[in-house]
């Protein structure tokens, strides 16, 4: 299983958002942006702070967070 050590979540910064380590930058942001089709320049170009390796974290977050969701199927009558 592949440690997530650049995501940092923490009470004080964004009430606990999960963002990327030493920034404010919230991963949902960077999520948000990739389903935009951002690229990887786009989203560094705007926020020059981020490495790639953020990203590529930042969207391994995300999947860690859908793998694990619970799914009830709704019976339509």
């Amino acid at each position: 299983m592949t440690q997530l050590t650049r995501i940092e979540i923490n009470p004080a910064i964004l009430t606990g958002k999960p963002i990327i380590s030493g920034t404010t930058i919230p991963v949902e942001l960077i999520v948000k942006l990739a389903a935009q089709r951002w690229t990887d320049e786009q989203i560094i170009q705007e926020y020059p702070m981020l490495k790639k390796e953020d990203i590529r974290e930042a969207l391994l977050y995300a999947e860690k967070l859908v793998q694990n969701e619970e799914v009830y199927p709704l019976f339509s009558r």
